[in-house]
Formats: C-alpha cells, structure tokens, sequence
C-alpha cells in the first residue's frame, strides 16, 4: 500500500470541545525543545485522533508509533544483525526515534512503558540528537520530533522525575455538556461514512493552520525574533515560585511555549498574557502537592483521647500526700457516710466540712487508690500433720492413674 492510498485522518481542525489541547499540539510542534506533551484523561477523548491529526498537519511529516513491548535497542536502533551475520560488516539498524524525525512519536499509555525506555527516550527528545554507543556501534543521527504521550491516571502514575522532563501537560475530562456531545459523535458518524468528502470539507481551515504554523515555527528558528524581557523573567519566576516547582525546568519551558505562543498570534512582543495562559498547561504536573495544615496545640490536645495518658490517682488529683509503705492497708475506695449537722453553739462558727472527693466528676472517672502497685498475696496456713496427708493422697491417686494406663512408664 502506498502512501497515496492511505485512508484520510481526521482533520485537526474539525476536533471539538478540546481547545487546550489542540493548542499544546501546535505550541509542541512550533517549538520541538518543549519536550513534548502528555495528554492524560479518560479512554475515548481524542487523544489518539488528535496526535495523528498533528501529524497530517505536519505532512508530509512521519507519524511512528511506539509499542509497549517495545525494548533499549528498538526505540534507539542497534547493530543490523542480518548484514552482520551475512557480509560481517558493521550497520546500524535505525530504531523508532529515527523514523520519526521530523514528525511526530506517538506514545500511548507511557505510564505503562519501563522507566528505563522513557528515560532514553524523554533524553532524544530534549536534545533532538540519538546516539548510539553499543553492540560495535559507534553512532549519532539528528531526531527530532514532537512527542506526545498519553496516559490514563487511573491505571498508573509515571514518576515525578519523569514528568518533570516533559514540556506540557493537558487533562481532559468527558463532555457533559449535551449539544457538545451531539455534535462530536455527528463529526465523528460523517468522517466514518465519507472520509475522503469529510477531509475536502475541512481542507481550508487545514491549508490555513499548516500555514499560520509554517510561520509560527519559521519566526522560532530566527534568534532576533521575539526576545524575552525582562519583565517576562519575572512573570515566569512568579508562576513558578507560586507552584513551589522543584528545579528550574519549568521557568525555561514556561518561557519557550509563551514564545511559541506569540509567533503562533502573530505577536510583535512576548506579553505577560502568553505567559499566564500557558502557565497551567507547564505547571499542570509539576505542581507541589498540597500539604495539610497543622493543627493548633489546644486543637491537637481536643482531638487525642483521654486514655492517651496514664491515670493518676485519686491522691495525686486531689492534692493529698501519698500514705508510706506499710502503713497498713489502703482505706476503702466506699464513700464514707455523711456526718450528721451538728448545732454550733452561740458565738461560734460552725467546723468547715470536708469536700466530698468522691463525688466529684473527676474523682469519679479515676481508679482507686493504689491503682497499678502489687498487691498483697492471700495466704492460708496449713497444720504440718493435715499437709502431710495431703501429699500422701495425692501421691497415690498418681499411682493409681499409672496403673489404669499400662501404655505409661511405671
């Protein structure tokens, strides 16, 4: 099959409802140094369509697909061990990255590929150059590409050193909004029945963009276009110092997409506006996350159960004095009965009367007196004669047991 009979792809221009992320397509494509972008969302949000639609946008630009099977030696290339085993010479295989240079490398669920194959590959994609040190091969080509890779939240995450390595970042959700959702799965129903009539209807508004990003990508390229101020330095620093960002990737991606963003809209200058509508789309996965607040000391102290302490005695709350050590026995923890009133005789002031400890609330809520000490064991003296015949009954009750067992020593 040629390439002039391949089936149309669905036009960039004609998706709907997904406006953030056809736009981190075109400032990906504009700018290759971003370092691509991760699309993360649920299953059936034009994730796939919108990366081949990218890359129709690009033609006649490549479009290669990475596996997850895929291994070190197929994404970067490796020795060509037909021609070796066949002639002994040295050739290098080329590998996916090599296939895809000048186009775009389609990634779809990257969270599922090793750290190792997305390390490798996030490394060409950022310096848009493979080389290759292995198998007897020593050898580097030019790739660069726009990478786009998608994953789906709920089925695993990539690490943050990792993520941090790509450029933008676009969460899409479902369409909820009932005429949106009409009209997507009518575009969709009319490019199955008629692609080839579906892609004529659209191609003005795709001659249009492939030309608006010729020149967007041409006024990138050129070093005197587009300065960033000083004034830009500092929107970004504060975009990035807001997010608590690890490092200072995020200040340089952040700087390149509103770049990008200004040749797109044919801008004179970089504006502070380009710079806070691409901050979301750079800071979306690089972001802190957020810490829980610390609670006060009186809130802290509220929340801990009572049991959390040991409880003291009714002494120690009371104020009183501990009794010594042998004393005598600790007094009962019964409340004693209430005195009866006695008659004050004339002239004097009738005795102050004791409070009643325990009837407080407190008082109430501890142990006893003595709560956690040893406590005296109960003895029973024995007449030596009885203890003797005690031993004796019990000694032949054993016997008498053997006897009944023969299975048992004697």
């Amino acid at each position: 099959m040629t390439v002039s009979t391949l089936p149309p792809v669905f036009p960039l221009a004609a998706i709907q409802g997904q406006a953030q992320l056809v736009q981190a397509l075109l400032l990906a494509a504009i700018e290759p140094a971003l370092g691509g972008v991760l699309i993360q969302g649920p299953r059936g949000t034009a994730k796939s369509t919108a990366a081949r639609a990218l890359a129709e946008l690009l033609a006649p630009a490549p479009f290669a697909t990475l596996p997850l099977g895929a291994s070190v030696e197929h994404v970067l290339g490796s020795l060509d061990l037909g021609k070796a085993l066949a002639g002994n010479e040295l050739v290098f295989a080329p590998g996916v990255v090599a296939k895809a240079h000048g186009g775009v490398l389609y990634v779809d669920e990257i969270n599922l590929l090793p750290d190792a194959i997305v390390d490798v590959l996030l490394d060409v994609a950022a310096s848009g150059v493979n080389r290759v040190e292995r198998d007897g091969i020593s050898h580097s080509h030019a790739a660069r590409f726009v990478l786009i890779g998608t994953m789906n939240p709920e089925e695993g995450l990539l690490r943050p050193q990792l993520l941090d390595r790509l450029g933008l970042c676009v969460q899409l959700a479902n369409a909820q909004d009932v005429q949106l959702r009409s009209a997507i799965v009518k575009s969709r129903l009319r490019f199955e029945l008629d692609p080839a009539g579906f892609a004529r209807e659209h191609a003005p508004q795709q001659a249009a963009l492939a030309e608006r990003l010729r020149v967007a990508r041409a006024r990138c390229t050129n070093p005197d276009e587009l300065p960033w101020s000083d004034a830009i330095h500092e929107a970004v620093a504060q975009q990035c110092i807001a997010a608590q960002v690890d490092g200072l990737r995020a200040d340089l991606v952040m700087l390149r997409a509103a770049r990008a963003l200004a040749a797109w809209e044919q801008s004179p200058a970089i504006e502070a506006e380009h710079v806070s509508r691409v901050a979301p789309l750079v800071l979306a996965h690089r972001g802190a996350e957020p810490q829980q607040p610390a609670l006060a000391p009186s809130q802290n102290q509220s929340q801990q159960p009572s049991q959390a302490t040991p409880p003291r005695s009714a002494d120690a709350q009371a104020g009183q004095a501990p009794q010594s050590q042998g004393a005598g026995p600790a007094p009962s923890a019964a409340p004693a009965p209430t005195a009866p009133a006695h008659s004050a005789a004339p002239g004097t002031e009738p005795p102050a009367q004791q409070p009643q400890t325990a009837m407080a609330p407190q008082a109430m809520a501890q142990p006893p007196a003595g709560w956690g000490q040893p406590q005296p064991q109960a003895t029973a003296a024995c007449a030596p004669p009885l203890g003797d015949a005690l031993a004796q009954a019990a000694m032949e009750a054993l016997a008498a047991k053997k006897a009944r067992a023969p299975g048992l020593p004697r």
